[in-house]
């Protein structure tokens, strides 16, 4: 048995069937060409290059994995599940297609998941599942969700938690960066509060990931005991990655979580992986042991 890969569990990779699908439709979210339309956001024109899987191949290191997610802000998840199945069956069924050292997230509706259908997703081989962060964006919503979350608890499937859609209307008059910086953070410290407030209790063994270090929510743990009464108890089955973040941010990350709840995530092709200056045993641990205790449970 060979040594464990280096990880990065959060990528983003158009598969042609997706692109196709995407094409087909009259609405948002839809693509024009190498344009995309979404209900909230300006029009982007997507690169084509980025979604290239044999070029994208070529800038990963060799015995490495790549995972990727459907693009959750495209709001997929949230269409009416007749609109949403035909391009989750198209992100399901191309991102299989998808070379080494590819590896995918399945995605459901949020309004209307198909549990059940997940068991074909998890014996095709997808590492997990990816939610939109208003999925747990609070403690209601992620008692509503329990029996979702529940259904991955119990095969030892972990979730990762992305940001969504942009409520219509929050981008008027702000520059194009705005929904990364505000609205998408804003997503991820609701679901990471939320999470702590009635996640774990519900969901005792579930394992799931924040990408973005969670939007930094759990540098906020200090407010959170002056505000709450409670003391911040790290829970270590609740992973942040280290996507669109640089040395400063992953040092906040570091002195809130330790580094066994850090996994190394790019979000390419929107950013790149950062040089964090771990040392080699940290960098080792957020690259290679942490991910794997994240996708297959090892203890720490």
């Amino acid at each position: 048995m060979g040594a464990p890969a280096r990880v990065d569990v959060h990528q983003h990779l158009w598969p042609p069937a997706l692109v196709d699908a995407l094409r087909a439709r009259s609405r948002p979210p839809m693509l024009r060409g190498w344009t995309l339309h979404t209900n909230a956001e300006p029009p982007f024109d997507v690169v084509a290059s980025d979604h290239d899987a044999d070029a994208r191949a070529a800038l990963e290191p060799d015995s490495s994995r790549a995972l990727v997610s459907l693009s959750a802000p495209l709001g997929i998840e949230y269409l009416p599940a007749g609109e949403a199945r035909p391009l989750l069956d198209a992100w399901h069924r191309g991102a299989l297609q998808l070379p080494a050292p590819f590896g995918a997230w399945a995605a459901v509706s949020a309004a209307d998941p198909d549990v059940e259908g997940l068991t074909e997703l998890l014996e095709a081989g997808f590492v997990g599942l990816q939610v939109p962060a208003g999925v747990l964006g609070s403690p209601a919503a992620i008692e509503a969700a329990a029996p979702l979350l529940r259904w991955c608890e119990q095969r030892q499937w972990p979730v990762l938690v992305h940001p969504g859609p942009v409520a219509a209307g929050h981008t008027r008059g702000v520059p194009p960066w705005w929904p990364a910086l505000v609205d998408y953070v804003a997503q991820l410290h609701a679901a990471w509060w939320a999470w702590h407030s009635v996640g774990r209790c519900l969901l005792p063994e579930l394992r799931l990931c924040f990408v973005a270090g969670a939007g930094l929510a759990p540098a906020h743990h200090e407010r959170f005991a002056a505000r709450s009464g409670n003391r911040f108890v790290v829970d270590p089955n609740a992973f942040v990655d280290t996507s669109s973040q640089g040395r400063q941010a992953v040092d906040a990350l570091v002195r809130a979580l330790g580094v066994d709840n850090l996994v190394l995530g790019s979000d390419r092709p929107y950013a790149e992986p950062a040089d964090l200056h771990l040392g080699d045993a940290a960098a080792h641990a957020v690259s290679v042991l942490n991910p794997s205790r994240l996708l297959e449970g090892a203890a720490p």
